[in-house]
């Protein structure tokens, strides 16, 4: 089979912090309308993807990123639309697909959901849910969505939902699959579960050198070739943090207060104890075999071409800074990402593509 074509394109949180120098903070009203204005723009400019986080925390206005989407979804001609991610594990599978149809509806054919455990468990108090029951909950309801996915009529049983006999949902989505990934952190057992389940893999990658993420990649590959898929059947993403200026050092004193804020504080709520991040640290980050990405068009082409070198992955989603950034350097950066970033990489994967086929 043919070598998927390599997307790029931006996934958000829709964060909601204060200005690292002032300590004034936008309006989540604001913080909305900004957003609707970058997807926007992704669009306008030929990016593949734009894919939106759900959390349930004061720092972030994207608790129900479905509603977002399809505000977006009127505004936007081209460009995918996907979580990133929805928390399955504390959802209803049943109402997922339904929102995420709904999407899919409005939006003629360009839903996506990538689905994940999540990285912050408020969700599970909220919603009800015993954390006892992590692992259990996200492998039986992924169960349940795909059964969803793919049938009309579901008859299903598990522990933690009523069963289903029999029963009809609705709507059914605008494509004839609705595109289901699983989001990985590190860890090989859901790099497996997402082979077995032969769905297309989403990792995150926001700390260390990517080649450590290697292996991850080829257990997939292997486990797909072992249940009888074609490897290259199946996509994988490489979602990372970055930020894009016209110069290097701009990149890098742009994004760093407000990393530093966001990471320091996620810091101390988990006891990582430490003086929190360090200008020093970050700037490492940036460079070629660190985990961000982030500086000028030039530097983040590299990037991309050496991780592709590493993973043949066939799209690469980058979060545009981590925290509140200012709303008219996030602009400029999906414009550079657009215009200048995405079709040199294009170039040259279908370059490699073609002299290796």
């Amino acid at each position: 089979m043919m070598q998927k074509p390599f997307e790029i394109g931006l996934y958000t949180f829709a964060e909601l912090t204060p200005d690292p120098t002032t300590g004034n903070m936008i309006s989540p009203a604001e913080r909305l309308k900004n957003l609707l204005e970058v997807a926007e723009l992704a669009d306008e400019v030929g990016l593949d993807v734009f894919a939106l986080g759900e959390h349930h925390r004061p720092d972030f206005v994207s608790s129900a990123p479905e509603v977002i989407l399809s505000a977006i979804a009127a505004r936007t001609k081209q460009i995918k639309l996907s979580s990133a991610v929805t928390v399955l594990s504390s959802d209803d599978p049943v109402r997922v697909f339904q929102r995420f149809a709904s999407l899919d509806l409005l939006s003629e054919g360009r839903a996506e959901i990538i689905a994940g455990r999540g990285s912050f468990i408020e969700s599970f108090p909220l919603f009800g849910y015993d954390l006892r029951d992590y692992n259990e909950l996200f492998a039986e309801k992924l169960e349940l969505l795909l059964n969803i996915r793919d049938n009309e009529q579901v008859t299903w049983q598990g522990n933690h939902r009523a069963a289903l006999t029999d029963q009809a949902v609705y709507p059914r989505p605008y494509q004839d699959k609705l595109p289901i990934w699983v989001a990985v952190g590190g860890t090989p057992e859901s790099v497996v579960r997402a082979a077995n389940y032969g769905v297309p893999l989403a990792l995150a990658i926001i700390g260390g050198m990517p080649e450590r993420f290697a292996p991850f990649a080829h257990l997939y590959r292997d486990v797909l070739s072992r249940t009888g898929r074609d490897p290259h059947e199946l996509p994988i993403s490489i979602n990372s943090h970055g930020f894009i200026a016209d110069d290097r050092q701009q990149a890098i004193d742009d994004a760093f207060p407000s990393f530093k804020l966001m990471m320091d504080k996620i810091g101390k709520e988990r006891g990582w104890g430490g003086a929190g991040m360090q200008k020093q640290e970050f700037a490492e980050s940036a460079t070629l075999r660190g985990a961000n990405f982030v500086g000028n068009p030039q530097d983040i082409i590299e990037k991309i071409l050496f991780q592709h070198s590493i993973f043949n992955h066939n799209r690469l989603l980058i979060m545009p800074g981590v925290g509140t950034m200012p709303h008219d350097k996030v602009m400029r950066m999906v414009e550079l990402l657009g215009t200048k970033v995405a079709p040199a990489v294009r170039e040259e994967i279908n370059k490699r593509t073609a002299e290796a086929a």
